[in-house]
């Protein structure tokens, strides 16, 4: 009865439907089976039949509302039933029943003329959504189920029922809408869409829930013609034939067409007929739309939490068997559709953070990882479309190459069980094994060539879980695969072009990620397979070191802690964290332990501090696999050391280590990524605080800059710091290579993580100035700026879309700090690592190659620019004109200046490039700095302006990277002349107004330098010569920079001082000697030494009388009583006992002159006896660091001499520095009757190179001994400790040098043989670039010394620069001596390709590159001595020949070639050989 009211309630609407709907809907949902049915049944035929009465006149003259109301209702109630409905088995019964009314009603619906059938299948949609809310689309289902879904989806698409998303995509091209106005008389289902119905929006929505709970819509092809007759069927009622019109059918084809985006033309589905054509939209708008909702992803499923794929709902329709041609290429264009779908809503979301951000991962991660498994289908095609997809999403989602569970996939699907290895068919298995593999290759190749570190990091971790399950044979294939791949620190045969692992900090980091013990050199292979086995074991052990302690406090009870009695212990989760509190707390004190340490500034132990870090590691690894994530906090200090230790120790060995258990963690656990990037991030910005590494900018790390200091650069002298510099780049540069690893890891996807790396930036380019100096920063500074370049260049990424601006000014800010870098003079750096300086010079031509070739900068800029322009922002960016900028401060116009800037950056990034790449490959002739040529005059000025605009520095320092360019030479003249009150801090700009001109105009500008900020002494010295005239204001700046040094300092430069005086009308040189004598009394010794042996120089120069020479002469007893009197008591007893204690000894020459020869050396200790040492201050006149406490009685020896009797006294002595009680002999020759003035000057230039040398690094010996003229052709001159000349060896043995060596120290070929080897080279290589430079001439076999270890060692340079013997024949015209006997020790080969003879030239071309760089110090230090009436200055044109030997009109190749020449050239040079030949016939020295 209550049925029957019911239904007369619906039917005729004698009572409110409202009231009783929702009894109505309990009853249907009470359980009782009968009660449900006859619900449902009801309520299904009753709106079944008011769907087939629509039109009816009868119905149709019930007002409008009660209509209404019925056809509202009924689905109300249907929605109600299905949201209650709890039993599965009639909810699956009602989802059956709800599919088979709506394809009654679309049936109904075509073949009722009336309202369009959207009208009625809309409202039930909300129904049919909610009772398939729990049908998992991928379980097996009924074929007669399979159907109603079926007709369901034609229907929505019949009937115009689909989002619109997907109208707008069909009708994007012009197609109509509605499919139903293609054959069907029904109207348009836009009217639906239009019409008064506020429900359209719900509808929509429903249709998208189906669609999540929608199974694939498989037709059979064996069964095709059956469902093709259905189909026609259901789209025209009329007809069993399927003879639908042929018009209507193209309209179908077209507008599938259109729905697959152009993938399939129409002409090629001719084939397919006009309800085919319906079916296929069907499923193209089902499975659009299935992955348009959350990306593709199938609902939960109750069995596992883990997403699904809907891939493999797309890809069953390609496995239904014999399909058309035309149907096989249109079912796999819906699967390039729903993949592009998927790809579109990952870019939308790839800018989510948190669990959002998680969620897009998941999704990628099911899609690649289904996409995997997919490429092991029986069928080519198939299995073809699942590489192009998986491809597709490598490209756009780099991120997927180190999605674990991907690459767990791929390499588990090596040697899975195949699906087709059941048919028997070992052909097919051998063919997708041999697909898999090169998968797999290609994966892992790829993820290394981008991300090495993380790479083998996951590497590792899968051969752990490998080695854990005991799969031998899949262990195997992998080990097969791996052992194919490697990294090279050269150019990878792996993969083409540049990329991130060719970053040399990124190959030094992936080492250290590998746990390869082995340093990165030039050359460097590292073998994934070896080392990724090796450290899987390490981590192994150590992760069942920790697992084994845990079990073995486990099975004890664990350890009394007071609270537990004998015999009972805690409950198992309280062991769990005792355990882990105890390891923790140990863990942590031993860090602790370890930077306490190294803030001690003692070493750590490497091998100690790596195995308690990875034990470490292994703890926090075992804890997030067995305990809650949310428990990490509890850990945070353990992992906060693990990320700061390294930073705090800040060694090469300490990064490594660093690196390692890093990316040990990233990889286990890709949870703690975001947590050791902060606090990495944070650590690296502590070191920029703290002035460490990268960031240790004071003078003193400055390298070579700083241990030339005052004489050749300008800066006060600083003591060295006590931990060597380099170590800390080194770490620093270690440091990069894994952040930029995990920059490319995660920049497409982690916003977090992006974010941290943004604020590491921020912090590293906030000052240029806050950057190391030292040329072995080189590398490390370039590769910080290649990160940010390549963080900046992310700018055209969609996740960084809303960052934009803050990105364009971080850009600013690197560009500015990497010009920052050339506004110091470039610098050579020697390492003793052979490929560094390679690595150095690739580091800057990788940001060279980023210049030059980022994308964003010409293809991205108008779009970015547009996008700008559209939100306001164009006039803030690009057409910011006569505005401050907050890093380039006052901007005429931001767009154009910013390109200047960028190419004056590549200019001079190009340049260090090719000077860095010459010293690495100092023996390659090609050169390939031919840009310069390409590069116009006003370019070059236009390059000045930008770099003077930025830092001044930058322009005046170009000149020293291209000396001889005029154009640039003028223009920084002018700059400088017309900014010079903005200059005065800035040493560099003083030779650019302080000329020559400008002093003989007394120019207004010579008024600054007063406030002018110091020079190097050289360059101050160079103010004494002629052409600057004695000006007062330079003079006067002149002394005011030497008075700013300790005058110990100047000292070296004495000879040079007292040549000043001859132009010193105003006094004020000699104002200076005498402050600074009253300063030092070492000062006032050498200079009164200095200036008795100017007393009766000769003065004959190249006119025979010098200008002003005999004011000069009779200036200088005056000076030195002057001196004198000065002295304080103190000082003036110190002078007295030194000057008469060498007097007397330099006078014994003078008694032994009438003695026989065989009376000398007697006559030498009488006198030695008479003379004692007073006070233990005296010392050496030729090195005051040296204290006298003796002389050695019977050391006395008189030498050969065409002059007085020169004698050779030894002496002992201790350091004044050292330990007083370790005396030493120090022999010393004193000369009566020879000039010693001009090996003063020699000796000088030799000293110069030699700290250039020892500065730069360079592994080059030489000798300047001590020279002193102590009187009127008076002298004292060091003997070098341990030496014999080759004269006196050749008297001993008949043979050359080579068999000298082997007499000496061992058969070719031992270690001290060819120790000795070593030794000469790096002395004959010293050497030579000294000879070059210098050109001494009388080079015969007495003058060339060997000591004890077979270093050589020049002597006697009384023929040099243009002087040479034999009344200046010049015999010897090769540069240096490089004899027969010499080269059997440097080219054992003979042919000059021989290892050691490419050393030996390398050696000297280094040298020679390091020397021309101080070449203006060096030649200011000759050009002062011209006056002087030295024989080397008699004839010629020695100071421009000297310049011109260091050919500053050369780039670096073209003087390292220049080099390589003169080395040649030299080679056994018959006049060297001749030379010998007549000093043994006529002196009789060995030849």
């Amino acid at each position: 009865m209550l049925h029957l009211q019911v239904y007369c309630v619906y039917e005729y609407g004698t009572l409110s439907s409202h009231n009783l709907l929702d009894a109505v809907s309990q009853m249907a949902c009470l359980g009782f089976e009968k009660s449900y049915r006859e619900t449902v049944v009801l309520m299904t035929r009753s709106y079944l039949d008011k769907v087939k009465n629509v039109g009816n006149a009868e119905i149709n003259s019930l007002p409008s509302e009660a209509a209404t109301e019925r056809l509202e209702t009924l689905p109300a109630g249907f929605l109600l039933v299905a949201s209650r409905l709890t039993s599965s088995k009639l909810r699956g019964d009602y989802r059956h029943r709800l599919l088979s009314l709506c394809s009654d009603v679309g049936l109904a619906s075509e073949s009722n003329s009336g309202r369009s059938g959207a009208d009625f299948l809309g409202p039930l949609l909300p129904a049919v959504a909610e009772i398939c809310s729990d049908f998992d689309p991928a379980t097996s289902i009924e074929p007669s189920l399979l159907k109603l879904f079926r007709n369901l989806w034609f229907y929505i698409v019949l009937f115009g029922l689909a989002p619109h998303g997907q109208q707008n995509q069909f009708s994007a091209k012009g197609i109509p809408n509605s499919l139903s106005n293609l054959g069907s008389s029904a109207a348009s289902p836009l009217q639906a869409v239009t019409g008064p119905y506020t429900s359209i929006g719900q509808w929509f929505g429903a249709v998208q829930r189906i669609a999540q709970g929608t199974p694939p819509l498989v037709v059979s092809s064996v069964k095709w013609l059956e469902d093709e007759l259905e189909l026609n069927a259901l789209h025209n009622p009329g007809s069993r034939r399927g003879s639908s019109n042929e018009k209507a059918a193209v309209g179908q084809r077209s507008v599938l067409s259109a729905a697959l985006g152009g993938r399939v033309e129409v002409a090629a589905m001719t084939t397919i007929s006009g309800v085919k054509a319906t079916y296929l939209l069907a499923v193209t708008v089902l499975e659009t739309i299935r992955f348009s909702c959350n990306g593709g992803i199938l609902p939960a499923d109750s069995t596992s939490n883990m997403p699904r794929s809907a891939f493999s709902c797309v890809f069953e329709y390609l496995l239904t068997p014999n399909l058309t041609p035309a149907v096989f290429q249109s079912l796999k264009a819906i699967v390039y559709c729903a993949a592009e779908i998927a790809v579109a809503w990952l870019e939308e979301r790839i800018s989510d953070t948190g669990k959002e951000a998680d969620i897009v991962e998941q999704v990628l991660s099911a899609h690649s990882c289904f996409l995997i498994r997919n490429m092991s289908q029986r069928d080519e095609n198939i299995r073809d479309i699942s590489v192009n997809l998986l491809t597709q999403f490598k490209e756009k989602f780099q991120q997927v190459l180190w999605n674990y569970s991907c690459l767990d996939a791929l390499l588990f699907s090596v040697h899975n069980e195949l699906p087709s290895a059941q048919v028997n068919d070992p052909a097919l298995v051998a063919t997708v094994r041999s697909l898999y593999q090169r998968i797999v290759r290609e994966w892992i190749t790829t993820a290394l060539s981008y991300a090495p570190c993380t790479t083998q990091g996951l590497l590792q971790e899968f051969l752990c879980k490998l080695n854990g399950l005991q799969k031998t044979q899949h262990a195997s294939d992998i080990v097969s695969l791996l052992s194919e791949i490697r990294i090279c620190s050269g150019k990878n045969e792996c993969w083409s072009g540049i990329r991130t692992a060719n970053i040399p900090a990124v190959i030094a980091a992936s080492a250290a990620a590998s746990g390869e013990k082995k340093k990165v050199s030039e050359g460097f292979i590292l073998e994934v397979l070896s080392t990724a086995v090796v450290s899987a074991t390490v981590k192994c052990n150590h992760v069942g070191e920790i697992a084994g302690m845990r079990r073995l406090y486990n099975n004890i009870g664990g350890f009394h802690l007071g609270m537990m009695t004998l015999g009972t212990g805690p409950s198992p989760q309280s062991q769990v964290v005792s355990f882990n509190e105890i390891l923790l707390a140990k863990f942590v004190q031993l860090l602790q332990q370890f930077v306490g340490t190294a803030e001690k500034g003692i070493a750590v132990d490497k091998s100690l501090f790596r195995e308690t870090c990875s034990q470490a590691t292994a703890l926090l690894i075992s804890h997030m696999a067995s305990e809650s994530r949310l428990k990490i906090e509890g850990f945070s200090q353990l992992l906060r050391l693990l990320c700061w230790c390294p930073a705090y120790i800040s060694t090469p060995d300490a990064m490594e280590t660093g690196i390692f258990i890093w990316t040990w963690l990233v990889s286990s656990a890709p949870s703690f990524g975001p947590l050791v990037l902060a606090e990495l991030v944070d650590a690296w910005l502590w070191t920029i605080d703290t002035k460490r590494g990268l960031f240790a900018s004071e003078m003193r790390n400055s390298g070579p800059a700083a241990k030339l200091r005052p004489h050749l650069i300008p800066g006060e002298p600083e003591p060295q710091p006590e931990k060597d510099p380099v170590e800390g780049l080194m770490a620093h540069r270690l440091w990069l290579g894994f952040f930029i690893d995990r920059f490319e890891v995660v920049r497409h996807d982690s916003m977090e993580q992006l974010l941290l790396f943004g604020r590491m930036l921020q912090g590293t380019m906030k000052s240029p100035s806050q950057f190391s100096q030292h040329p072995a920063a080189t590398g490390t500074f370039f590769t910080a700026i290649l990160l940010g370049l390549k963080f900046c260049s992310c700018k055209s990424q969609s996740n960084l879309q809303n960052c934009k601006m803050g990105l364009q000014l971080l850009e600013d800010r690197v560009l500015r700090a990497s010009l920052g870098w050339f506004a110091c003079e470039p610098e050579w750096y020697e390492s003793n690592d052979k490929g560094f300086a390679q690595s150095e010079a690739q580091s800057v031509s990788l940001v060279v190659h980023h210049l030059l070739n980022e994308k964003t900068d010409a293809a991205s800029t108008s779009s970015i620019d547009s996008s700008l322009r559209g939100k306001g922002c164009d006039s803030e960016l690009n057409n910011l004109t006569d505005l401050y900028h907050p890093v380039w401060g006052h901007m005429d116009n931001y767009a154009s200046e910013r390109d200047k800037r960028k190419q004056l950056l590549a200019m001079l990034c190009q340049h260090e490039a090719d000077r860095l790449e010459v010293w690495a490959q100092p023996l390659n002739t090609k050169d390939n700095t031919s840009f310069r040529n390409k590069v116009s005059s006003e370019r070059w000025v236009e390059h000045v302006r930008t770099a003077f605009s930025v830092d001044p520095r930058i322009a005046c320092c170009m000149t020293s990277r291209f000396p001889t360019n005029s154009f640039m030479t003028a223009e920084v003249t002018q700059l400088v002349q017309a900014n010079i009150l903005n200059l005065r801090t800035i040493p560099q700009a003083l030779p650019f107004f302080v000329t020559p001109k400008t002093v003989e105009e007394n120019s207004v500008l010579l008024q600054q330098l007063p406030h002018w900020a110091a020079c190097s002494i050289t360059q101050a010295l160079e103010f004494f010569t002629l052409p600057f005239k004695g000006h007062p204001r330079v003079m006067a700046y002149v002394l005011r920079v030497l008075e700013s040094y300790p005058p110990e300092r100047v000292t070296f430069f004495m000879p040079q001082l007292v040549q000043a005086l001859r132009y010193d009308e105003g006094k004020l040189v000699e104002g200076y000697l005498l402050g600074a004598a009253r300063r030092s009394n070492v000062f006032a010794h050498i200079l009164i030494w200095h200036l008795q042996g100017e007393s009766c120089a000769s003065e004959s120069g190249k006119d025979g009388v010098l200008p002003m020479g005999n004011s000069f002469q009779a200036m200088l007893p005056i000076l030195r009583q002057k001196i004198i009197d000065g002295f304080t008591p103190e000082a003036r007893d110190l002078f007295q006992r030194e000057f008469d204690f060498f007097d007397k000894v330099t006078s014994i020459s003078g008694v032994l002159y009438p003695l026989p020869k065989e009376e000398r050396r007697a006559g030498i200790r009488r006198e030695l006896e008479k003379i004692s040492v007073e006070g233990d201050d005296l010392y050496l006149p030729t090195a005051t660091n040296k204290l006298v406490r003796g002389i050695q009685l019977d050391s006395g020896i008189p030498l050969q001499s065409a002059a007085k009797v020169p004698i050779m006294i030894t002496f002992n002595v201790v350091d004044k520095y050292g330990d007083p009680n370790d005396v030493k002999p120090q022999a010393c020759i004193f000369k009566v009757g020879d000039d010693c003035r001009q090996d003063v000057l020699a000796l000088q230039v030799i000293y110069l190179l030699r700290d250039v040398f020892e500065a730069v690094g360079l592994n080059l010996y030489l000798f300047p001994y001590g020279v002193l003229p102590t009187g009127p052709e008076r002298g004292i001159i060091e003997v070098v400790p341990n030496t014999r000349s080759r004269n006196q060896m050749g008297e001993l043995t008949d043979g050359g040098l080579f068999e000298i060596f082997q007499q000496d120290y061992g058969p070719v070929g031992t270690p001290n043989f060819e120790a000795a080897r070593e030794m000469f080279m790096i002395s004959s290589a010293g050497y030579a670039v000294a000879s070059l430079l210098l050109q001494p001439k009388d080079r015969h076999n007495g003058n060339l010394l060997f000591d004890n270890k077979g270093r050589l060692v020049h002597i006697d340079f009384g023929f040099i620069l243009e002087t040479s013997p034999g009344g200046n024949m010049r015999f010897e015209n090769a540069d240096f001596k490089l004899s027969h006997e010499m080269t059997q020790l440097l080219d054992p080969s003979g042919t000059m390709k021989s290892d050691t003879w490419n050393q030996f030239v390398s050696l000297c071309v280094k040298g020679y590159l390091a020397g021309r760089r101080h070449m203006h110090g060096i030649v200011t230090t000759v050009l002062l001595m011209v006056d002087s009436g030295l024989p080397c200055f008699s004839r010629g044109d020695p100071i421009g020949n000297l310049r011109k030997r260091f050919h500053p009109e050369m780039n670096e190749r073209e003087a390292a070639n220049f080099m390589i020449r003169t080395c040649m050239d030299a080679y056994n040079k018959w006049t060297t050989a001749g030379y010998d030949l007549i000093q043994y016939l006529q002196q009789g020295i060995e030849k």
